[in-house]
């Protein structure tokens, strides 16, 4: 009898949860990768995955990388990310894309926002990208002769710009293969000066003064601050086509809205969370734009905006 009920217990033990043994199932954990100052994206991209029903701590767990403007950093952090088993990696810049693709062609990974996902070789196409990468694009190569034309708009006289390039990130020569295009047209002088840290940035200013730049395109990857930093002390007008650049003290941003694609990327995550394949899930283009001018960069350099110009603008920055 004792035997009988001692089997019983065994079996009914069998069946409890593994909770009732303080054992908690294992959460789905999110890899992310940045190549610097997470925000806002990451304060947005979390929003956007509470409105899919997802908590911190609750039903997901995140593991953070970021490179802290050292995008040399990325491939080391990545292969962190994959050595820890995460079960997606969501990626903020092409760079950091292909730092995320290159450890690992299984691991899902999706772009929270990445110029040129095509013409970098991350995606076949964006209706079907195939392998294991999927998200947002950014475009990119465009915009480098739209922001020629602001620059024309902020300095008729202007007759030349230099390009800072990241020459870490493959993009950069698209970037400046359409910005000379669209200096020809305008008739403006281009002066690409490629850079692969912070640390060149003082030889690159020095290039630009020399040449006698009048302002210069910024590339989106690169460390922003350091940038703004430097033309600011040339008072030289710089402009990016990334939304965070006049944020952070740069006279012009010409940008696809980020706040959007960060929310975005979170559908994505919920998507493959619930079975989707990134292959098999399109990449969305951006379809809202938005140019930012900061009004005191503008005076400190000694510039002024055309009313045209701030009329245009989605924000200014005064």
């Amino acid at each position: 009898m004792r035997r009988r009920a001692s089997i019983a217990f065994t079996g009914c033990a069998a069946l409890l949860p593994l909770a009732a043994f303080g054992q908690q199932p294992r959460l789905p954990r999110i890899g992310v990768l940045v190549p610097s100052n997470p925000e806002p994206f990451f304060s947005v991209f979390r929003q956007g995955l509470s409105e899919h029903g997802y908590v911190e701590g609750k039903n997901i767990q995140f593991e953070f990388r970021s490179a802290d403007g050292k995008p040399e950093r990325l491939p080391g952090l990545a292969q962190e990310l994959v050595r820890i088993e995460v079960d997606i990696i969501v990626v903020w810049t092409g760079l950091a894309a292909l730092a995320a693709r290159q450890a690992s062609t299984k691991i899902p990974i999706v772009m929270a926002s990445a110029a040129d996902p095509v013409g970098m070789g991350l995606v076949a196409s964006l209706a079907h990208p195939g392998g294991n990468i999927t998200g947002m694009s950014s475009t990119g190569s465009e915009l480098g002769p739209k922001l020629l034309e602001f620059i024309r708009a902020l300095l008729p006289g202007v007759r030349r710009v230099a390009v800072l390039a990241n020459a870490l990130d493959p993009f950069a020569r698209t970037l400046v293969r359409e910005v000379e295009l669209g200096g020809r047209a305008l008739g403006i002088a281009i002066q690409p000066i490629e850079v692969r840290t912070v640390d060149d940035y003082d030889a690159a200013f020095g290039a630009m003064k020399k040449e006698r730049a009048d302002a210069v395109i910024v590339q989106g990857s690169l460390p922003r601050k350091a940038a703004v930093d430097m033309a600011l002390r040339q008072r030289l007008p710089a402009v990016s086509h990334n939304g965070l650049f006049a944020k952070e003290g740069g006279l012009l941003s010409y940008a696809p809205n980020q706040s959007e694609q960060f929310r975005r990327a979170a559908n994505y995550i919920d998507r493959i969370l619930k079975g989707a394949r990134p292959g098999d899930l399109p990449v969305e283009q951006p379809t809202q734009f938005d140019l930012i001018i900061n009004l005191q960069t503008a005076k400190a350099i000694g510039i002024t905006v055309p009313r045209e110009l701030r009329v245009r603008a989605d924000h200014v920055i005064e």
